[in-house]
């Protein structure tokens, strides 16, 4: 019991005291954390509900879904047939009434084309059922329809996509800790700590950021582009002004050829988004502008035409810049996206609203006033009832609420409301520990143990059911940990936190006091 070397008073000293000085920085404003220098040092950061910020509810457009299987499908049709040996050669292929559908030249290679279109489906899940359904009709037409299995899968797939491509846009905004996760099948769920205005939010997280380079075409008719029509292999879109233009529908160059994208500046001091290409799209690029100096290409984003610069020589660098209307930070926005890919499936904002930091200052301010009633209740039951070992179990208590502080802040935890109410518990539990042991300590002493010999049963013997007793509780933190988000996850962070460091400040901290007295003082008598 007495066996407490000094290297060993000088370890637990040591860890509780790091632990409090970690906890120091934010228990100050951080301004007043900078001017002493301690701007570097980690922090609590503080969640939607306690610092303010937006909350924001995306929905997928599934009506999209099938357009945007259908498109894909058809430039892979298209491609696939180029690269059969012999060639297949096709007709004009329809995506009209949400199937797509096109005509063999050579009934021949009808046999070899469905043969090969079946090899570019793939099966849902464990049922028997293909993403697509092939069939021919009419000897040559082979039409191509998504069942709802496939489109439902790749919803799932999307949305899946769509929540990571979401959090990276977010990270790069260097925001703390926001909450970015699927809500059912078809929604998502942002909460953004510190970003008062969601509107800036939402243009950056909702905007599908599908980038593409494609060849004007400069022989189709301008009465004709007017009125919407566009020539066979063309497609019409638009300028940002409304201005319609016919570009060729194959892409030279998509989002997925993108290697970096960054705000830059032009030779005009305007703001623009410089991009690099990777290997395959730099090689691409090239190969277009060498054999197209003199044509114009348009430079698309979420079908609208941004620009249509000349190629006045080829480009052979494998970067580019995109030039608009641009502000600092719409270029900036704009690269985020790029950078971050672009969405797999259109998100909507369904439901926003803004958290006032006002809202959270209150939170706060009760979470204080109900920490600190909960510490002056039980340093005062504890006292009262136990005495001296009520004093080291008070003087653990309140080290263990810094050492806490101090772990949160080192793993880089968010407080939320839910993990005041968690951090409050940890109080109220924090001397359960001693409670056990100084009641193991009374009734050893009411057997005829000696003092040294009640002190060292008690501890020793009540070790063994606090530990128990905290594993279960771990579990239960562990699982809330892993299975939960957002306020039940900052709840656990909290309890887990607080079942560690109170067992080490209740058991081994008051057990070397209560040594360090005993080897002193050498009392013949406790009360307790």
């Amino acid at each position: 019991m007495l066996d407490f070397p000094r290297w060993k008073i000088a370890s637990i000293i040591g860890v509780l005291l790091i632990g409090i000085l970690l906890a120091v920085p934010s228990l100050m404003p951080e301004t007043t954390a900078k001017q002493l220098g301690l701007g570097f040092a980690p922090r609590i950061n503080l969640g939607l509900d306690l610092a303010g910020g937006s909350h924001i509810l995306l929905e997928a457009d599934t009506a999209d879904v099938a357009k945007t299987r259908l498109a894909a499908m058809e430039d892979t049709i298209r491609g696939e047939m180029r690269r059969m040996s012999p060639q297949i050669a096709i007709g004009d292929i329809s995506t009209a009434n949400g199937a797509l559908s096109f005509f063999v030249r050579d009934p021949a290679q009808v046999d070899a084309a469905v043969e090969k279109i079946r090899t570019l489906t793939a099966p849902v899940g464990s049922t028997g059922q293909r993403d697509w359904d092939v069939r021919v009709v009419d000897s040559t037409r082979i039409v191509m329809t998504p069942t709802k299995g496939g489109i439902d899968q790749f919803v799932n797939q999307a949305m899946e996509g769509a929540t990571d491509i979401v959090r990276k846009r977010i990270d790069a905004l260097g925001t703390k800790e926001p909450t970015i996760a699927r809500q059912g099948a078809d929604r998502i769920l942002v909460e953004v700590p510190g970003v008062g205005d969601p509107t800036q939010l939402k243009a950056l997280i909702g905007k599908t950021a599908k980038l593409e380079f494609k060849l004007v075409d400069t022989q189709a008719d301008p009465a004709k582009v007017a009125a919407g029509q566009a020539p066979v292999g063309d497609q019409i879109l638009h300028y940002e002004n409304g201005a319609p233009i016919a570009v060729v529908r194959q892409a030279i160059i998509t989002g997925a050829d993108l290697k970096t994208a960054k705000q830059d500046y032009d030779q005009n001091n305007e703001a623009v988004v410089a991009i690099g290409f990777n290997s395959r799209g730099a090689r691409s690029f090239a190969e277009t502008t060498q054999q197209n100096v003199g044509k114009p290409f348009a430079i698309i984003l979420d079908n609208v035409v941004l620009s249509a610069p000349r190629i006045n020589e080829p480009i052979l660098g494998g970067s580019a810049s995109i030039s608009g209307s641009f502000t600092v930070q719409s270029a900036q926005a704009l690269a985020i996206s790029l950078q971050s890919g672009s969405l797999p499936i259109a998100l909507k904002t369904v439901e926003e609203r803004t958290v006032l930091a006002s809202l959270g200052a209150d939170s706060i301010h009760a979470g204080v006033i109900a920490s600190a009633i909960a510490v002056v209740g039980v340093v005062i039951f504890m006292f009262v009832t136990y005495g001296r070992f009520g004093v080291y179990a008070n003087l653990a208590v309140i080290i263990n609420v810094l050492v806490i502080l101090g772990g949160m802040a080192l793993l880089n935890a968010t407080l939320t409301l839910p993990g005041i109410a968690g951090f409050v518990l940890t109080i109220g539990t924090a001397v359960d520990a001693n409670v056990l042991i100084n009641e193991r300590i009374r009734e050893e002493r009411r057997r005829g143990r000696n003092v040294i010999q009640a002190v060292e049963l008690g501890y020793s013997e009540a070790s063994r059911t606090i530990f128990e007793a905290n594993v279960t509780h771990a579990i239960s933190g562990l699982i809330m940990l892993i299975l939960g988000s957002g306020p039940v996850k900052g709840f656990a962070v909290v309890l887990l936190l607080g079942i560690a460091t109170s067992v080490f400040t209740a058991v081994i901290f008051t057990r070397m006091m209560v040594a360090i007295w005993l080897r002193r003082a050498r009392p013949q008598a406790i009360h307790i």
